[in-house]
């Protein structure tokens, strides 16, 4: 699409976002339990150790729908807290 489309002038970007903390959590329908341990072992990957906000990813995509980001085409933004550039620096892979 952005290949497509930069003739246009239409600018195609993507935000990926990882963990983050939405009210969705909350509504999982298996026992709290389960969802505690998952969420620990999923937090225990992101290497700034705590979940993301909505915002932040409101923030990127934000910048992306700007005029700050009018030379940005053909890009993903990884909202993910490092998970994607240091697959191994989360607190569980700290020794």
């Amino acid at each position: 699409m952005a290949a497509e489309l930069a003739p246009r002038g239409i600018r195609i970007n993507v935000a990926a976002p990882g963990f983050i903390q939405t009210p969705i959590w909350e509504r999982v329908p298996v026992p709290a339990d389960v969802v505690t341990a998952l969420t620990k072992r999923l937090l225990g990957s992101v290497p700034l150790d705590r979940w993301g906000q909505a915002e932040e990813v409101a923030k990127a995509v934000l910048f992306l729908a700007s005029d700050d980001s009018s030379y940005v085409h053909g890009s993903e933004i990884i909202v993910d807290g490092g998970v994607t550039g240091t697959m191994y620096g989360g607190p569980i892979y700290r020794g």
